[in-house]
């Protein structure tokens, strides 16, 4: 396993380090939605991996080519890189939706009356 990490760390090869502060301002590993490895990977190689994901640079090697088609759909994630870009685009492309148990209702009726009002005796 260790020779093949290092294989992928050797096959995307990044000039600087990645960071999206927009999404996520206090870091990838800080987030709380990477382990330490898929955020290692996203800060290491993500320039990379963003300019093969939008078709700016052209697949080198093998890996690079293999992530390019689980990225079109082809193939399923198969390793770190792999799935924490996976992961990255699924957090900053996908909407969530967000529940609370305290909300207003959206409709209030015009003819609402209270039961009791200011001039009531207590």
């Amino acid at each position: 396993m260790d020779q093949n990490l290092a294989n992928l760390r050797n096959a995307f090869v990044s000039p600087r380090a990645f960071y999206d502060d927009a999404n996520f301002p206090r870091g990838f590993s800080r987030s709380g939605h990477f382990t330490l490895a898929e955020a290692q990977a996203l800060e290491q190689h993500g320039v990379l991996l963003k300019s093969l994901y939008n078709k700016d640079c052209e697949p080198q090697n093998s890996f690079q080519l293999q992530f390019v088609n689980v990225m079109e759909g082809q193939l399923p994630p198969s390793n770190v890189i792999e799935r924490a870009w996976a992961k990255y685009l699924k957090l900053t492309t996908c909407k969530t939706k967000f529940h609370t148990l305290f909300g207003r209702s959206k409709s209030v009726p015009d003819s609402y009356t209270p039961a009791y009002s200011a001039d009531d005796e207590v």
